[in-house]
């Protein structure tokens, strides 16, 4: 096993600790992981795992639980399509660069 030297600045070796403080991992181990995900990624079971992990270990995405919902009923959801439709054309906002 070999050692190796990390410079970075301040705030990114702040950040870095508090990520791996998060997963319950020392900084070593986190970093490791970074790296073997960086230079080895095709570990992962499959090419959006891949990505999910990057972004993942990059600090880009976060695990959220979307709790089970019923689906709304046909009318509410007309009714909601409806009010949508009523706004400004993003084309519109865009030309007028709003």
């Amino acid at each position: 096993m070999q050692q190796v030297t990390w410079r970075a600045d301040s705030e990114l070796v702040a950040r870095v600790k508090i990520r791996a403080q998060e997963q319950q991992v020392s900084m070593n181990e986190f970093l490791t992981r970074i790296a073997q995900a960086a230079a080895d990624p095709s570990k992962a079971s499959a090419p959006i795992e891949e990505v999910r992990s990057r972004l993942r270990l990059a600090g880009l995405l976060s695990d959220f639980h979307v709790p089970d919902a019923e689906p709304p009923d046909e009318e509410a959801f007309t009714a909601a399509r409806t009010r949508a439709g009523r706004g400004t054309p993003l084309s519109k906002l865009v030309v007028e660069n709003r």
